[in-house]
């Protein structure tokens, strides 16, 4: 049978025989009564390792991002974030549809808005605007090609808002990937925002989960709100003793082999003819291969390789997201190259 190397998310992870192990061993309790041990023992690590006073257990990472989104603003406040970003795009526009907010987009390639732009961008006070409230960061930016953004732009920005007196939230759904491309704590880009959200999910493997992080206050008033959006989980310990396996320092270390895993796709896909990646932007476990071949789309290339097993993601006509995992190994991206010169020596010849 063909194996299937599948290059379309770091979510398809599926959960480690340890985190296996460790979760049908723990013990159980209701969660929304704050009952249940394992939740409350991973909701202490996350906020340790965010360097924050507590985090809440969710989910999700989007439900993480509206509930940030709840506990910051009113409704007819204005958000300040990238245009790009997942906040905006990506969560069926859940900041206007459920937190009623006003968007303020700004461009910036790096991952972050420039400081001064973000400057001219907050409201003047006045009764005919919206008010300034809050700037949404993402670390690493998912549609940019998992980038990290400068930690001293992120640096330069909290210092902003703490002079305009307003908060910042941190997308950190793959946060620990930036923690493992810059070689520092992940408590040292969370300090740069109020709060923060981290995915169990993706490239850490657990099945399921996201934590929100921040002020004691701020997850006090998370905890109604995850009530109301219907997150209010009971016996949650099993998932959450697959979230403790996942935050272990050793599980966050093996990260770094799977950005060792996107370099070696990126180095390889751009020694072929018509094929261009920016490599200065494979910073983390992200592939965006540029198309630049007569007759050939993404979406055909990503069909052909399909018809092989090999599973990618196309992102417009002309742009193919790979993207790494703990289920892909060396061997398979090695295999998965091949693949795609093969599909393209048979596309051109017919």
């Amino acid at each position: 049978m063909q194996k299937v190397i599948d290059l379309r998310r770091d979510t398809i992870t599926l959960p480690t025989e340890e985190m296996k192990r460790f979760a049908f061993q723990a013990p159980l309790g209701d969660s929304v009564y704050g009952e249940d041990p394992m939740q409350n023992e991973l909701e202490a690590l996350a906020a340790s390792l965010l360097g924050k006073e507590a985090s809440i257990f969710l989910p999700s990472g989007t439900m993480g991002n509206l509930i940030a989104l709840l506990v910051h603003t009113n409704r007819g406040d204005e958000v300040i974030l990238e245009e790009n970003a997942h906040i905006r795009t990506s969560e069926t526009g859940g900041i206007g549809a459920v937190a009623g907010l006003m968007v303020r987009a700004i461009r910036g390639e790096d991952g972050a808005p420039d400081p001064e732009d973000i400057r001219r961008a907050i409201r003047p006070k006045d009764i005919h605007y919206p008010r300034t409230r809050l700037i949404c960061l993402e670390n690493t930016h998912y549609r940019y090609g998992g980038i990290v953004p400068p930690l001293s732009k992120l640096q330069a920005i909290k210092k902003l808002a703490e002079e305009e007196g307003l908060r910042v939230h941190l997308d950190g759904a793959r946060l620990f990937n930036a923690s493992v491309y810059l070689g520092i704590p992940a408590k040292d880009i969370a300090a740069c925002a109020d709060t923060v959200m981290i995915s169990l999910s993706k490239g850490l493997g657990a099945p399921v989960g996201s934590l929100l992080a921040g002020p004691r206050e701020l997850i006090e008033e998370a905890r109604r709100y995850r009530k109301m959006l219907g997150g209010g989980m009971r016996q949650t310990g099993w998932l959450c003793a697959c979230g403790i396996v996942a935050l272990s320092p050793g599980n966050i270390a093996r990260l770094a082999e799977d950005h060792r895993n996107a370099r070696l796709l990126a180095e390889k896909l751009v020694e072929i003819e018509g094929f261009e990646v920016d490599l200065s932007k494979v910073q983390t476990n992200f592939v965006l291969l540029y198309i630049r071949r007569r007759n050939l789309t993404a979406y055909r290339l990503a069909a052909l390789l399909k018809e092989k097993g090999v599973l990618v993601t196309p992102v417009s006509e002309t742009v193919v997201r790979f993207v790494t995992s703990k289920e892909v190994t060396r061997e398979d991206i090695l295999a998965a190259v091949d693949t795609v010169k093969r599909v393209l020596e048979y596309e051109t010849k017919t």
